[in-house]
């Protein structure tokens, strides 16, 4: 099964971080059933990778100027060409895995600017000429059996304590973008809670135990 694993935590290749642990209990899984060749690991952070960004002189241009009919420059239609090989990869892959720390309460920068490549319209979802029955105005276009993990840690408990369930808006930005948004058939969320409070066997005890629910529903 072709799967796209996004890191998207800045220290990717440190083992202590839990996102980066849970990833390597991923991986571990992986391999054992499936062809290590069909594992495409993206690290976002890694100093080759250039994510082009929502700015005056970057996608932001390259979009107005395509919607005018606009010629692009030598150096815009390098960018563009990146973001579309971007988007090419992920829709090439229906099993995506997200990994990610928790970082000041929100996802990391580049996850975003990466977010930013992939969700455009009439690729990956469609404006709609009229609210659907729910008051949408889009509808996702990934449809064909896409699924995404989200392998996420955080140094507090978001999912059952009451103050912070409040504040737990990054898992579930990315679980309403892939599925509600792109259309995606199922979004799994798999935690490491509590690594600044918690023993970390007690964490990792947990998180094996709901990674191999989850791998079940995931492939």
């Amino acid at each position: 099964m072709k799967t796209l694993l996004i890191n998207a935590h800045p220290d990717f290749n440190n083992p202590n971080h839990f996102s980066n642990q849970l990833q390597e209990l991923f991986s571990s899984k992986y391999k054992s059933q499936f062809s290590e060749n069909e594992l495409t690991i993206f690290n976002l952070y890694a100093l080759d990778t250039n994510l082009p960004r929502i700015e005056q002189n970057q996608l932001l241009k390259i979009w107005n100027k395509k919607i005018a009919d606009e010629k692009l420059s030598a150096d815009e239609l390098k960018i563009a060409q990146v973001s579309e090989q971007l988007l090419t990869q992920f829709k090439a892959h229906h099993r995506l895995v997200i990994v990610s720390p928790l970082h000041n309460f929100n996802i990391t920068s580049r996850l975003k600017d990466y977010i930013d490549n992939i969700l455009i319209a009439r690729e990956t979802f469609r404006y709609l000429d009229s609210p659907d029955d729910k008051g949408k105005l889009s509808t996702g276009l990934m449809t064909n059996d896409y699924k995404a993990l989200l392998l996420f840690a955080s140094g507090s408990i978001y999912s059952d304590h009451e103050f912070y369930q409040n504040l737990d808006f990054a898992p579930q930005y990315l679980k309403m973008i892939f599925s509600e948004i792109m259309g995606f058939s199922d979004f799994e969320i798999v935690r490491a809670e509590g690594t600044a409070i918690l023993p970390e066997n007690q964490i990792l005890d947990l998180a094996k135990e709901n990674l191999d629910e989850a791998f079940k529903k995931f492939y």
